[in-house]
Formats: C-alpha cells, sequence, structure tokens
C-alpha cells in the first residue's frame, strides 16, 4: 500500500514491474506505446512517421454517389479511396445502452421530426457538403467508415455539437458519485443545441475540471467552425493528436502510476500535458535514460511484444492457444498442450480454459485485432464448468476500451463474440503479405512441384520435338533431390520419348514453385514458372 502511495506520489525509484505502467519509447522514424499491468504487456500501439491516423478526424466532405440498395453513400474526403457513409450513420443517434441520459434543468426536451433511412438520400444529394467523422479508418481494400454524429473527446467530458443528449458513463457504478455528477452535468453551461457525455474517468472529480474541460472543447469547436466556413470541400477540418498526446490524455489517470520515457524532449511534452489535467500527475512522468540499450529491452518487454505476433501462445499451466486473423473472422484453438499432470481431467480441460479465456482477451486487445471472434475451447462436460470460462472472459474483457460482446459457449464448444474494430490490426500494420506464397503461409511440396515439372515438360517435348535437342531444367534444390531419388525411372522415360537429353541443374536460391526449362544449343527459355 505504502509503494502504491509513493507510485501515484511520484516518489521514489519507478519500477515497471509492479502496478501499471506507461512505456514511451521515441525514435526518428517510429513512435511506441506500452501499458504495462505488473510488468505484463496489455496494449501496444506503434506510429511511424508519414502514418496519417484519421479515425477521430472530422471531414468537410462532398457526396460522390449514392447506393440505395446498400442503403450508403460514398463521400470524397480528399483520400485515395472514399469514404463509407451508411444511411444509419447518417441519422441523429441516441445515447447507447453504455450510458445513462440526463435531463437538462429548466429544459423541456425538443419535439424533433424523426428522420429515418428513406431521409437521408434527400438531405444528402449527389453534390451536397456534408461534414462527417471518420468512426473506422481504411482496413485492407476497404475505405474508411464515416458518421453525421460528431463528437470531440476531451479529458472527462465528450462534446456532441450537434445533440442535445447529455449522459454519464454507466461504468461509474457507485450510486453517490453519479448522483454528484448529475448536479455537475446540470450547472454545466452548454451551448443550446449541444450535449455532452461524462466519460469513465470523470469519476471523484471536481467541478472545476469539467468546466475548464468543457471551455477546451468549445474552443477546439469553434476553431473547427471557422476552418468549415473558409475551407472548400474535400478537407480536413479536424485532425486527432499524435500518439504521445493521445496516451497522455486518455492512458494518464488515477490508475497509472508511472510514465516512463526514453527522450527528454517528448518526456517534457507528457509532463506540459499532464500539468494541465493535475500536479500529481505530472510528477508521475519521468525521463529513463538508457544509453545505447533500447528502452523496451530495459524493462524488459520486448520479448513479450516478440510474442504479440506469434501464431502459438503458451500459457502458465503447460497449454496454448493458436490465434488466425483471416479475411473472414479470428479463429482461436486452445489445446491442453504439456499440461497432462492432473490425474482429475475435468479440472485440468477447466484450468486450461479459463487460463485461454483471459489470454484471449489479452491477445485481442494487444494485437488490436477486432471483428468476429470465434474460440474454440477444449470440450467441458458440466455446464458450471463453461458458466466458469464464459465469466472469466468477461471480466477480463473489462480492461478492454473497445466495445465487446460475448455469446455463451455453445454446445458444440465454441465461443462467439465480436470486438470493435477502429484501425488494422498490429500483425496487418507491421507485415505485408509473402511475395512467394501471396499469405498463404504454405508452398508446394517437392512431389507436387515433380508432378508438374514432369507434366510441362512434357508438353515441352510434344510441341518442340523436331527442332529442339537438350534441355536445361533449371529447379529448386529440394526438388532436384526428389528428381534424383524417388522419382528418376519416371525421368528416364520421359527423357527416351525426347530426341535430345533432359540436363538437370539446381539452383538452391531458386523458389520451390519456380522452374526453368531453357534449349541447351540456343540458351534460350522455352518455359518457366
Amino acid at each position: 500500500m505504502i509503494q502504491r502511495i509513493k507510485r501515484l506520489l511520484g516518489i521514489g525509484k519507478p519500477d515497471p514491474s509492479r502496478g501499471n505502467s506507461i512505456i514511451v519509447n521515441v525514435e526518428k522514424l517510429e513512435r511506441r506505446v506500452a501499458l504495462l499491468e505488473d510488468g505484463v504487456l496489455e496494449e501496444y500501439t506503434v506510429e511511424r512517421e508519414g502514418d496519417q491516423n484519421i479515425v477521430g478526424g472530422i471531414f468537410k466532405g462532398k457526396v460522390k454517389n449514392i447506393e440505395p440498395g446498400l442503403k450508403a453513400m460514398f463521400v470524397d474526403i480528399g483520400l485515395d479511396k472514399n469514404a463509407f457513409l451508411h444511411f444509419w450513420d447518417a441519422i441523429p443517434a441516441a445515447l447507447d445502452s453504455g450510458l445513462e441520459e440526463i435531463q437538462r434543468e429548466g429544459r423541456q426536451k425538443k419535439q424533433q421530426k424523426k428522420i429515418t433511412s428513406k431521409d437521408i438520400p434527400d438531405i444528402y444529394p449527389i453534390g451536397s457538403e456534408i461534414v462527417i467523422q471518420v468512426s473506422k479508418g481504411p482496413i485492407g481494400t476497404k475505405g474508411p467508415r464515416v458518421t453525421t454524429n460528431i463528437s470531440l473527446a476531451g479529458r472527462y467530458l465528450v462534446l456532441m455539437p450537434f445533440t442535445e443528449q447529455f449522459g454519464i458513463s454507466r461504468k461509474i457504478e457507485d450510486p453517490k458519485e453519479r448522483q454528484r455528477l448529475r448536479r455537475i452535468v446540470q450547472k454545466l453551461s452548454v451551448p443550446e443545441g449541444m450535449g455532452i457525455i461524462m466519460r469513465t474517468v470523470a469519476s471523484g472529480t471536481r467541478a472545476r475540471h469539467f468546466v475548464r474541460d468543457l471551455a477546451m472543447l468549445l474552443e477546439q469547436w469553434d476553431e473547427i467552425e471557422e476552418k468549415r466556413a473558409t475551407r472548400p470541400a474535400p478537407a480536413c477540418i479536424f485532425q486527432e493528436p499524435g500518439l504521445i498526446e493521445r496516451t497522455a490524455r486518455d492512458f494518464l489517470t488515477d490508475e497509472i502510476d508511472q510514465v516512463l520515457c526514453d527522450d527528454a524532449e517528448t518526456t517534457e511534452l507528457i509532463r506540459d500535458i499532464a500539468g494541465k489535467i493535475s500536479r500529481r500527475a505530472k510528477r508521475r512522468v519521468h525521463h529513463l535514460a538508457t544509453g545505447h540499450q533500447p528502452i523496451f529491452e530495459k524493462v524488459s518487454i520486448q520479448k513479450q511484444i516478440d510474442e504479440a505476433f506469434s501464431r502459438q501462445v503458451w500459457l502458465p499451466c503447460g497449454g496454448y492457444i493458436v490465434i488466425d486473423e483471416t479475411e473472414a473472422l479470428i479463429s482461436v484453438d486452445v489445446n491442453t498442450g504439456r499440461n497432462r499432470g492432473s490425474k482429475d481431467v475435468d479440472k485440468m480441460i477447466l484450468e486450461t480454459n479459463v487460463e485461454a479465456a483471459q489470454e484471449v482477451a489479452r491477445q485481442l486487445r494487444l494485437r488490436n485485432i477486432g471483428g468476429l471472434v470465434v474460440v474454440d475451447f477444449i470440450d467441458m462436460r458440466h455446464r458450471k464448468d463453461q458458466q466458469t470460462v464464459y465469466k472469466a472472459m468477461k471480466d477480463r474483457l473489462k480492461k478492454d476500451k473497445a466495445k465487446t460482446q460475448v455469446l455463451q459457449i455453445s454446445p458444440i464448444g465454441l465461443m462467439e463474440m465480436t470486438r470493435q474494430r477502429l484501425n488494422e490490426s498490429l500483425r496487418d500494420s507491421m507485415y505485408e503479405p509473402c511475395p512467394y506464397c501471396q499469405g498463404r503461409g504454405r508452398v508446394k511440396t517437392p512431389m507436387t512441384m515433380s508432378v508438374e515439372i514432369q507434366r510441362r515438360l512434357n508438353s515441352v517435348i510434344q510441341k518442340h520435338r523436331d527442332h529442339v535437342g537438350d534441355l536445361i531444367v533449371i529447379v529448386n534444390s529440394d526438388v532436384l533431390n526428389r528428381f534424383k531419388s524417388d522419382d528418376a525411372k519416371l525421368l528416364v522415360e520421359l527423357e527416351r520419348s525426347h530426341s535430345g537429353r533432359l540436363i538437370f541443374r539446381s539452383d538452391p536460391s531458386l523458389h520451390r514453385e519456380r522452374f526453368a526449362v531453357i534449349d541447351a544449343a540456343t540458351e534460350k527459355t522455352i518455359d518457366q514458372a
């Protein structure tokens, strides 16, 4: 407890292995932020030089075309791909179930004309200008997804310029605290026609902080309005701050014990942002001089980062999970692995599944993967055990800021869930498909290549029988080994059907699925793959 108080006050030597820590690495081409909980990596974000983070950005766009069949329109916002605006995202949104609506003092709720999806093409015809906010970044071949329901996130509040709704996050559970926040919300001087939402971090915050936060948001909105009035479409009129500023705004809460950064200038920037929040928060930001050793290696988390790209993840009990990202969904397979010590099989399976559920929730957050997720747990006989695993998953997902929905384990042992996906996953942002296997993750076997090459050779011999003599066949070393051993007799028979010789040569640098057939006399390539 004493250590916890010391960390909160910024006293003593920082220890990333205890409490909640943010580690910031700043380099010329890349900035990296890691969130640790008792030394365990929970979130990892990378921002590279030249990257354009458009999620949360507000654009003045122009409607390019309307697709009634899709119930959507495409909006030119000045990017390579037009933004996708579904009719539902153009309807004024009601507060979601995660928020409690607050009635403002002295104001009657206006009865506005209800807008339906049928009205949207008339409100925004082709060629009209529209102000939208990016809710989901471009992923793969898809362009960004946008909404007309604009919101500006502050430290404690979210300003909604186009709706009068007031709300409080339901994650604040204390009834007395909720009542206190309701009174503060009702007294805030919010302009007519605008609404605000109190974020979860608002819990325990004094009223003056809300007044300051609201003033900053309104000032920000005035700047956006000015750009909207003066800039022709398409134009970006607001962009979310960079990774470092976002980290300081969203993560530097009372739950964070320390921030360690390896760059002195960036440390001062974080301190300045933290100072606007509280002096106590400013004292928790430290510059960690690492010399030539990278900060992530110094605090021993580089190995955990490397594991975030592994297909297989080991569990403490000896079991493991296998994660595969596909176009349609994320599939996770749970295996007992080395966990075979317990005589009680049901207990061993439950232990593996509970650890797997907790690790899956962590990996989804760490790898920033979302969409539809299917987890294949080891079959459990008792419904009580299934409920234990389901509860373990739900409890672990409470730490995740992305919206998730989890269904009960099905009769065949599958758990289906969805996770909000705003940007490309960590893997997609840092890797590209292999130029050899085109992302299949597989190459043809030597036997498969032997069959295909023999088939092509037979076609070449039949086609050039009269005017080609000796043929040189260049193949991968593995394929040549197959030719010399298992398929030697077949190649002798093939050579007998040809007037010249078949000369096989290996090239270790040649990809296994590539080969070339060359006329020995002219040295011209007759066939290749």
